[in-house]
């Protein structure tokens, strides 16, 4: 009787094996394929970069599956976008992907070779877009002065300098910069020793013999020369 088993049980196997199909047999694999397919991608956060231009970006990843896609799967389809500093990408099961957009900021209009583009926060140049308001940031002029705006200016913030009231921004190949006010009085700064400049220019500024100077040139050190 034993022996009849064994001959039975090793039929068995031998039908099992010689008629079994992986992709057929794995019916947990195929329902999670099917669940978890992406359908909806929601956009947060983004202010100046149109929603519609992500989306478009990301129409390929509609109907794969929600975990097998990977962060850089995103940022890679998204890195052309100007002003797109980085993304924060969570899956919300089972079929929902949800994008955190973080985005540079405009910070000049910057004049290139007859030419205006808008610099961002990232030291970026940007096509010029007449969309986005670039009313109220100064320009910048000088061959590669995008390289050293964004640096220089917050170097000016840190020292407390009036930045605001600054129109243009004029950089020399030798590294250092003049300043047009709104009321066409300039401020000439060395290209050494920048952050003590700024303090003193700060301190000329709120001095009243000073504002009827139209040119105040610091690239002396040690020295105030005035027009």
């Amino acid at each position: 009787m034993k022996k009849l088993y064994k001959i039975v049980a090793l039929l068995t196997a031998f039908v099992f094996l010689t008629t079994y199909n992986p992709s057929e047999f794995n019916i947990f694999s195929k329902n999670k394929n099917f669940f978890f397919k992406i359908k909806n991608i929601e956009i947060l956060n983004n202010n100046i970069i149109d929603e519609n231009e992500i989306d478009k970006k990301l129409q390929h990843l509609y109907g794969k599956n929600i975990l097998i896609i990977e962060r850089d799967d995103i940022g890679k389809s998204l890195r052309s976008i100007d002003f797109l500093e980085k993304t924060e990408v969570k899956k919300k099961y089972p079929n929902t992907l949800i994008i955190k957009i973080y985005e540079t900021k405009p910070v000049a209009v910057l004049f290139k070779k007859n030419k205006k583009y808008i610099l961002d926060s990232s030291s970026n140049l940007i096509s010029w877009d007449q969309n986005i308001n670039m009313d109220n940031f100064p320009n910048v002029f000088g061959e590669n002065a995008e390289n050293y705006f964004v640096n220089f200016f917050k170097i000016l913030a840190d020292n407390d300098f009036p930045e605001h009231q600054v129109k243009s921004y004029y950089y020399f190949q030798v590294g250092r910069w003049d300043l047009q006010f709104f009321n066409d009085q300039v401020i000439k700064f060395p290209d050494e020793k920048i952050n003590e400049a700024i303090q003193q220019s700060v301190e000329l500024l709120e001095r009243k013999d000073f504002k009827n100077y139209n040119i105040i040139d610091l690239r002396m050190h040690g020295k105030i020369i005035v027009e």
